[in-house]
């Protein structure tokens, strides 16, 4: 008998072993370019620092209790993903009525405003944050005009946490639409139709049909933008200065200017992980809530 289950096994395993093997050189990148560099950075956690001879080979816990314990980067924590919430609200009440309206144009208006939409990609992230630093700066633009304007200034608005949010939502915004305007694309219009026709009001139609629908794109775009947000370094290092540090930043004063190699690498495999959590139960929550209204 036990011969008997074993042949169906074989036979399984047989089956299966082209993809394997084709699957082989994928997974062999995957893990040289991102397993190896972890697990390094996981494994320089546990490092002890010296000033006078760097990093020490050492098994201990003092850079997680030293960060974790410390109100200086909790707060620093707080701010990040402060900072990535914010963004992610702000694209998604953006990005999802932007992207339902793009679905109900035509071509070639859908094609023009979709290249204006993906137009910030093409874009440097640094060469869009000292764009944005000239804008927002004392003598920029923006108070000049509020200036002209006869509302004041000239107002403080580079190096604030306002100026680092208008700036991620602008980069992150094509990272919400796309995906809504990809959902959109599976809504049977004569849904929307069949609604209307039974005395539904827009507002109602498009609360009770269309929004329903929209929910995994909004999902998938959430994720990416508060992932990306988080992370972020280029444009909170440029507009946020000195004074207001994000994770990443952090991270970047600890490798470059304290060389404190094991607390920077503490600081990144922390951060990775509390992105790891936040995205996981958010996703989690917005499923049940998901399925649950579809029934």
């Amino acid at each position: 008998m036990p011969r008997v289950q074993a042949a169906p096994a074989r036979a399984h395993w047989r089956a299966y072993l082209p993809l394997w093997l084709l699957s082989a050189p994928a997974f062999a990148l995957f893990a040289t370019l991102m397993l190896v560099p972890l697990t390094m950075t996981l494994v320089l956690t546990f490092y002890r620092f010296s000033p006078e001879s760097g990093s020490i080979a050492a098994f201990q816990f003092g850079n997680y209790v030293e960060v974790v314990s410390s109100p200086y980067y909790q707060i620093i924590f707080l701010r990040t993903f402060g900072i990535a919430l914010l963004t992610t609200v702000l694209c998604a009440a953006i990005g999802a009525p932007e992207a339902y309206v793009l679905s109900r144009m035509r071509d070639p208006w859908r094609s023009l405003f979709l290249l204006v939409i993906l137009a910030p990609l093409l874009v440097s992230v640094v060469v869009r944050a000292f764009g944005w630093s000239m804008l927002l700066n004392t003598n920029g633009l923006i108070n000049q005009a509020l200036g002209a304007l006869g509302l004041g200034g000239p107002y403080k608005l580079e190096y604030t946490t306002f100026a680092i949010v208008i700036a991620l939502v602008h980069v992150m915004l094509p990272f919400m639409v796309i995906p809504v305007w990809t959902a959109l694309q599976k809504l049977d219009p004569q849904t929307e139709q069949a609604a209307l026709s039974l005395m539904a009001s827009p507002a109602t139609t498009l609360y009770r049909i269309v929004l329903p629908q929209l929910m995994p794109g909004i999902l998938s775009g959430s994720l990416m933008v508060f992932g990306l947000s988080a992370s972020a370094f280029a444009i909170p290092g440029l507009l946020g200065g000195r004074r207001l540090k994000v994770a990443a930043t952090a991270v970047y004063d600890q490798f470059l200017s304290s060389l404190d190699w094991p607390l920077g690498a503490t600081i990144a495999v922390l951060l990775l992980i509390a992105n790891f959590i936040v995205m996981l139960t958010y996703y989690r929550v917005l499923e049940r809530r998901y399925a649950r209204s579809m029934g």
